[in-house]
């Protein structure tokens, strides 16, 4: 629908920014300057979609905001639209280096428009249903271990016996509710072929369990089909240069998948006391760096195998001496 030229279509290519909230979509047509909103629900994406088709549309820019976003890329996506998913990092320095110090979500979705035109960030597919189901469920997962670490804190803290029975109730629920989760998210795995494979691959690797190798199936799905340079930039794991003119600077890393990388750095730690290979390293990095420096490159050395064994299709093996 999208690729074919309607009665009354502007001759103008377009490029069309939509800043995101749960229930929102501010739409920003550039260069032509209409600004639209509409609900963010399958009847407003519809409205959306009839504006859309009454012009020549290059590009559409939705930022990554949690899983609002989602509705909105899977339904231009499917009418055709060329889509692309930009982090919001990247767009808030464009707007900034533009001079645009102020922001409100109209405002946002022009930066975003603009930025599509100049920047023509990549356009992908929006992720198939049921893998965006598991991404909610395996993130959910995340949460509940990460309060069930909160409340075995507050547990350990307490002094008042009643505060710690209380507190124990509430840890057993959500180890209820944690293995449930654990369970079917093996079930959605287990019943895909190709992510049970890539699943069976990643677990493999000593120091990825099965919640690791999920978060990294979900949140790195690009593992397999680009360069290990590229998948660390992703997880945000790569030195970054900062030299000028003969000042050699002090590398750092900056940007990418934060949730992936907090769980990859749990990976690392199990890696350098399991892993041969991987412990020789650490330990050889430890005399000239310092510790969080050279478990940062342990999370790449993990990073850079999981993206080739992915792409070579096979498991680890131990090096053989």
């Amino acid at each position: 629908m999208q690729g074919k030229k309607l009665l009354g279509q502007s001759a103008e290519r377009v490029y069309v920014g939509i800043d995101v909230c749960k229930d929102r979509l501010d739409v920003y047509l550039h260069p032509i300057g209409q600004e639209l909103s509409v609900a963010n629900t399958i009847d407003g994406l519809r409205k959306l979609k009839r504006v859309l088709q009454k012009h020549d549309v290059a590009l559409v820019v939705v930022e990554a905001t949690a899983k609002y976003h989602w509705l909105a890329h899977r339904v231009l996506g499917a009418a055709g639209f060329r889509v692309a998913q930009v982090n919001p990092l990247r767009t808030r320095l464009y707007a900034q280096v533009r001079g645009q110090l102020a922001k409100t979500d109209k405002i946002d979705a022009r930066t975003l428009a603009i930025f599509g035109e100049t920047m023509s960030p990549e356009a992908r597919p929006p992720a198939p249903e049921a893998m965006a189901d598991l991404h909610e469920i395996v993130r959910a997962r995340q949460e509940i271990s990460d309060d069930l670490v909160v409340l075995k804190n507050r547990r350990g803290a307490a002094q008042c016996d009643f505060l710690k029975r209380e507190i124990g109730r509430a840890i057993k629920s959500l180890q209820a509710h944690e293995e449930r989760l654990e369970a079917e998210i093996k079930r959605r795995i287990e019943r895909d072929p190709a992510l049970k494979r890539r699943y069976q691959i990643l677990t493999s690797m000593p120091g990825i369990g099965s919640a690791i190798a999920a978060v990294l199936l979900i949140g790195l799905s690009e593992l397999g089909t680009s360069s290990g340079k590229s998948m660390s930039l992703l997880v945000g794991v790569a030195p970054i240069a900062a030299d000028s003119g003969e000042t050699i600077g002090v590398r750092h890393i900056r940007g990418g998948r934060g949730y992936v990388r907090r769980t990859l750095y749990m990976a690392a730690l199990t890696a350098v006391a399991w892993n041969h290979d991987l412990k020789t390293f650490y330990k050889r990095l430890l005399k000239t760096k310092e510790k969080k420096v050279a478990l940062t490159a342990v999370i790449r050395k993990l990073v850079v195998l999981a993206n080739t064994l992915v792409k070579e299709d096979r498991p680890w093996q131990p090096i053989r001496p």
